[in-house]
């Protein structure tokens, strides 16, 4: 009996671990019919968290980034949940390990000898056996995964804890894209409030000498009514912009898991980030869009559900269990330590197998597939979507780059007809007036410009966040300077009394 249970523990661990009844891995038709150029199959799981944010070389966004990914809320909350999966997978483990325990024990039994329940009629005593017993035993059992039931909810609960990690990862990455974003808003908007106000200053000098030139009858009032109009136009603006600022310093606040009052001294110095970057080459390699993590938790998860199927069918075939135990008895305490003379062994195998159950795991198998097509829909849109996102994002920052060129551009021109006017007023063949009005120009190409670099710079952001990361620079391509250009001095010619019309 004893060589035909350690015969049949042999072969099932002989057996064991050959079979899985898992679907082979394969990509979802959608996502394997890709362009050659962005064709994404089976993602590594490698994930290139580089601080990318530092090509900006702005040492405030370094710190509230760094801030943000050790602060921010939605990042503590996706920790936990990889926690919480992780939890889940060394639970699904102990499935496949033996479990062991021990037990001590202690009773006392006493009987009467035989003879009449009653005793003797004569009041004499009864005769008992008394008995006592003390045991002490280690006990394991052990369910042979032979056709793979409980390897596969394993390997699947290891890969919904990794799908959270990249999670973790996706959550890590949108907070400092959104963080990043909001700093940018919160640079631009300073610096359009900045501007605006320079401009209410022109305008109100141009109003009082418009109107001042209206009183003596050099104009009409149709002239004096434009500047003022312009001039409440510009005023008007203020509100929306002061508005505009605390929105966005709330934003930025609430991703730093911090209070707006908290950031001002970090903010007191933040200025429009240096834009110098390596163009974007085109025909990006699908490899890129592998570091995405949500492509990764996408295929992690996908996978998860097909190693579901093969636990489900797995349940339709026998389950063999081993159990022994090993220990001691005795009539004393002491013998209960007397493990050469006292010591007592079992072995047990066992075999259950299903025959009938109500239709509960054919339900089972359909409810897994059912949920591996959910999966690969989710992989397939995933992997569009990330490679229509990255197609745009890269179309938007060209176009975006060549209007900062564009505007750049149009500010050389309006700083040279601010030096030219400045020039023929110093000359006396210009106006005092014309000076202004260049001078308004140059603020308003500026203020153009600062939402140029803004729009720029979240069009590279929406590069690195829609390939999830960073890229490896091309020597190929020549860098771009996108950072405006030190403001001149630009103060005017001493008013001149008698300034001419």
């Amino acid at each position: 009996m004893h060589r035909s249970v350690l015969t049949t523990l042999g072969l099932s661990l002989l057996l064991g671990g050959c079979i899985s009844l898992a679907p082979d891995r394969k990509v979802p038709a959608k996502a394997a019919d890709m362009p050659s150029d962005y064709r994404v199959g089976e993602t590594s799981g490698d994930y290139r968290p580089e601080a990318w944010w530092s090509g900006f070389e702005d040492p405030v966004l370094d710190a509230l980034v760094d801030q943000a990914l050790r602060q921010n809320l939605d990042i503590a909350e996706a920790v936990a949940r990889v926690e919480q999966a992780s939890a889940q997978a060394r639970l699904s483990r102990a499935a496949l390990l033996p479990t062991l325990d021990a037990s001590g024990g202690a009773s006392f039994s006493s009987t009467p000898l035989e003879g009449s329940a009653f005793g003797d009629l004569g009041g004499g005593a009864i005769d008992r056996i008394e008995n006592e017993t003390f045991t002490l035993s280690a006990g394991a059992a052990y369910e042979l995964d032979l056709f793979g039931r409980a390897r596969n909810d394993f390997a699947a609960a290891r890969r919904d804890a990794l799908a959270t990690r990249y999670d973790l990862q996706a959550v890590r990455l949108a907070a400092s894209a959104e963080t990043i974003s909001a700093y940018f808003d919160v640079v631009d908007t300073r610096r359009q409030i900045e501007l605006t106000l320079k401009i209410v200053d022109i305008l109100e000098d141009r109003a009082s000498r418009t109107d001042d030139r209206f009183q003596r009858g050099l104009i009409d009032s149709f002239e004096l009514y434009q500047i003022r109009q312009e001039l409440r136009s510009t005023q008007a603006s203020l509100p929306q912009l002061e508005s505009g600022l605390a929105a966005s310093t709330g934003r930025l606040a609430v991703l730093l898991g911090t209070y707006p009052d908290e950031m001002e001294k970090q903010l007191a110095q933040a200025l429009m980030p240096r834009l110098v970057f390596d163009p974007v080459p085109l025909g990006l390699p699908a490899d890129l869009l592998d570091q995405r993590p949500d492509v990764a938790a996408a295929w992690a998860r996908l996978d998860a559900a097909r190693l579901r199927i093969g636990a489900r069918k797995a349940e339709r075939f026998p389950r063999i269990s081993l159990s022994g135990s090993l220990g001691t008895q005795g009539g004393q305490p002491e013998g209960a330590f007397d493990f050469a003379d006292n010591w007592t062994t079992s072995l047990a195998a066992s075999i259950v197998a299903p025959i009938f159950d109500g239709g509960r795991i054919s339900a089972n198998i359909r409810s897994a597939r059912a949920v591996y097509d959910q999966n690969a829909a989710a992989y397939a849109r995933t992997v569009i979507t990330a490679f229509r996102e990255v197609d745009s994002a890269i179309a938007d920052y060209e176009e975006q780059r060549q209007r900062y060129i564009l505007i750049a551009e149009q500010l050389s021109e309006a700083r040279s007809s601010l030096e030219l006017q400045r020039n023929r007023f110093a000359a006396g063949v210009g106006s005092y007036t014309a000076c202004l009005d260049a001078l308004r120009t140059v603020y308003q190409v500026e203020a153009s410009l600062s939402s140029a670099a803004r729009a720029t710079a979240l069009a590279r952001l929406g590069i690195h966040r829609a390939l999830g990361g960073d890229w490896a620079p091309n020597t190929e391509f020549k860098e771009i300077d996108m950072r405006p250009a030190e403001e001149p001095a630009m103060k005017l010619a001493p008013t001149i009394e008698g300034e001419r019309p």
